[in-house]
């Protein structure tokens, strides 16, 4: 499952869709899965992957609390 905002196709919370809602109607639809982004930044990399809050991302735990700066990424 893809998503990005529409019109624009920016992150999440951009434009017109409400991710919130939509997160809810996968889980309330019996989705599973995971959920990939596809989308370009309204600005630079790092604050366009800035649009969830750590709370709400995978309980998994392989998601970082931020994202790194490209000076800080493994190479």
């Amino acid at each position: 499952m893809q998503i990005a905002d529409a019109p624009g196709r920016h992150e999440p919370g951009t434009s017109e869709l409400d991710p919130d809602g939509y997160l809810r109607k996968l889980e309330a639809a019996g989705y599973d899965g995971w959920v990939a982004l596809e989308y370009t930044p309204r600005a630079d990399t790092v604050h366009g992957l800035l649009w969830l809050p750590p709370a709400q991302r995978s309980t998994s735990g392989r998601m970082p609390e931020r994202c790194p700066t490209p000076r800080e990424a493994p190479s």
